[in-house]
């Protein structure tokens, strides 16, 4: 694509991609390297982090390290405490973003901001409860009611077995999600039998 030293232009670009770009993003959707950084010099655009600008003006994001998270991995998937806090069913406030890949994918991921921790899932359900989420005009992967659950007695160990009750307690309180949904997962991911008991206590 024939890139713009308009910066006119790029401003444009930028609005239409909702006010915020990665570099390489920039550059294919026809920028010149010389008008980002102009943009960037003269303040009309704001650095966010390595490679990562937001337009200077633009309305603050209301869950600033979701999108930035997947601004700088668009196909990994919000997971786990920070799906929880997504959905409204945790008293935690995640301190990192916890993002899920398929396992041997992203073997070179690297933040420094927000603080992410990766979780490898299996490629074979890797998609399943998953769904794209708009945060502020950013397209924003995150796993389901169902799937976060199931998920957080999967790795029970790792974020705490009270963090998983908890969730399940406050899921079937202000989401009414039934049994039946969740255990129709918790087959996929052969979590039927750790999730079985706990179930039969929160019915």
């Amino acid at each position: 694509m024939l890139q713009s030293r308009d910066t006119t232009v790029a401003l444009a670009i930028f609005r239409r991609q909702g006010g915020v770009l990665k570099t390489q993003q920039a550059l294919d959707l026809g920028i010149h390297p010389a008008a980002l950084y102009e943009l960037r010099d003269t303040g009309r655009i704001i650095p966010l982090a390595r490679g990562l600008y937001r337009l200077a003006g633009a309305r603050e994001f209301s869950n600033p390290d979701l999108v930035f998270a997947a601004t700088k991995a668009p196909t990994a998937v919000v997971c786990l405490v920070s799906a929880l806090a997504f959905h409204e069913i945790t008293t935690q406030v995640p301190r990192v973003v916890h993002l899920a890949v398929p396992q041997h994918a992203y073997s070179r991921l690297r933040f420094g901001r927000p603080p992410v921790r990766v979780f490898r899932y299996d490629p074979k359900t890797f998609d399943q409860g998953m769904a794209v989420h708009s945060i502020d005009g950013v397209p924003v992967r995150i796993y389901s009611v169902a799937r976060t659950l199931v998920d957080c007695f999967k790795f029970r160990n790792k974020i705490g077995l009270d963090i998983a009750i908890e969730a399940l307690k406050f899921a079937r309180e202000r989401k009414r999600i039934s049994n039946r949904e969740i255990l129709h997962v918790a087959r996929l991911l052969r979590q039927e039998n750790v999730m079985g008991p706990y179930l039969d206590m929160a019915s």
